[in-house]
């Protein structure tokens, strides 16, 4: 980005028309002192120019984390296959995880599907459709180290991505159950695999830890822990549905059934 800022406002100054070319090139007569006044102010604009474009990511602007590839953008990539192995499930849904305006967008979009998000940490710098949702308390920001600010079996199903990943065992004891409660129908998480997903390092303060991404053979066993079965039948269609399409999630997928 701050590439191609430097290079237009290159253009500005060769062609003249960037505000001060003529006070830098010119052989006018006037004082050299205020000669060096313009080139200062001139350099001081070319400066806030270059850097105005710069700032903090925007939330829901996208879903690629520096280094790393996400798992809030591989769940919009598999709503096609998440909505043919659930079915009518799909029509009440919570997401939890960051970059949730993006996908509860995407989920509006959807005929039928209302959904709610919430976001794990304070969202700043927000565009105007994620600020929209956040006005009308679709998507809340919430702590999810403590209880989720909904009843039980307010949802269908709840999908979380790129949150689990940064929980230590201590607190998914704890916030697991909590996911679980608010689902009637099921639970979907998508986590990183191990060597294939990166944390961004400028987010890791907000979650107080850095991602763990942990195998598939440790969430077996932590779900058994927990008294969490999968939903054999959900993971089926939604493997069927992938394969037909010849799609391979860049995340691990696990669909749980919610307690009774």
């Amino acid at each position: 980005m701050s590439r191609r800022q430097v290079s237009v406002t290159r253009r500005f100054v060769d062609s003249g028309s960037f505000p001060f070319a003529g006070a830098l090139h010119s052989k006018s007569r006037s004082s050299p002192f205020l000669s060096i006044g313009l080139v200062i102010v001139g350099a001081i604009l070319l400066i806030g120019y270059v850097y105005s474009g710069s700032g903090k990511p925007r939330v829901g602007a996208g879903s690629r984390l520096e280094g790393g590839y996400t798992c809030t953008l591989e769940a919009q990539r598999a709503i096609p296959f998440l909505k043919k192995a659930y079915g009518d499930s799909m029509h009440k849904i919570l997401h939890v995880g960051p970059g949730t305006c993006s996908l509860v967008s995407k989920l509006l979009k959807e005929e039928g599907t209302e959904a709610w998000g919430v976001e794990p940490y304070d969202i700043e710098d927000v565009e105007a459709d994620c600020k929209s949702l956040v006005g009308k308390g679709i998507v809340r920001v919430a702590d999810i180290k403590f209880p989720l600010p909904y009843r039980s079996k307010s949802f269908s199903l709840v999908i979380l991505s790129d949150v689990v990943d940064y929980l230590s065992p201590k607190y998914l004891n704890k916030t697991m159950p909590e996911f679980v409660r608010v689902a009637s129908d099921g639970l979907v998480i998508f986590a990183g695999s191990p060597g294939r997903q990166k944390a961004k390092v400028a987010e890791l303060s907000k979650f107080g830890r850095p991602a763990k991404m942990r195998s598939s053979t440790w969430w077996v066993h932590f779900f058994n822990q927990i008294s969490l079965q999968e939903n054999e039948a959900a993971a089926k269609k939604f493997e069927q549905a992938a394969s037909k399409s010849s799609y391979l999630p860049a995340c691990q997928v696990f669909h749980l059934k919610p307690y009774h």
